[in-house]
């Protein structure tokens, strides 16, 4: 299985299939506007821009589960934009954890769990999925994004 069956939703209410990126490298990210850790949409928007035209797709999936979000996916995302300039895709507010946790999140969970369980700790936990729609790497939400671009790097290089 991969990443390819499940679908998404942008936070203007549009669903599509994820398998609109397949042979892409992406980078799928549970954020907040109002965490601590938000200063990380810098590093991913600038990890967009300077991969976005080699492979890459950064898909932000603000979750209210820890209390440090705007009310609506669309709230979150023109916080984002106005704040961070962020320009990859962002969706609408999604649950991470838990019973109606989004299917696409228990996939990622199951497929790479984190330290002790495999559920979401905090905002910015970050997955990596190959261009066959494979996890192959989670960092966790302190981890800065910088920290991801050795494995963004080799993923890209395979589509030399």
């Amino acid at each position: 299985m991969s990443i390819y069956p499940f679908n998404a939703t942008l936070e203007n209410g549009q669903t599509y299939p994820l398998d609109n990126y397949r042979g892409k490298v992406i980078i799928i990210v549970n954020t907040a506007t109002k965490c601590g850790l938000t200063p990380q949409f810098e590093e991913l928007e600038a990890i967009y821009e300077a991969y976005k035209e080699q492979g890459l797709i950064i898909l932000g999936f603000p979750s209210n589960q820890f209390k440090q979000e705007l009310a609506t996916g669309t709230e979150a995302a023109e916080a984002c934009r106005l704040t961070y300039g962020v320009t990859f895709p962002m969706h609408e507010l999604t649950v991470v954890n838990g019973e109606e946790a989004d299917p696409l999140y228990k996939y990622l969970k199951k497929q790479a769990p984190g330290f002790l369980n495999d559920e979401i700790k905090w905002n910015f936990t970050k997955f990596i999925i190959d261009q066959e729609g494979q996890v192959v790497a989670r960092f966790a939400p302190k981890d800065e994004p910088n920290k991801m671009l050795p494995t963004i790097k080799d993923l890209l290089a395979k589509n030399q």
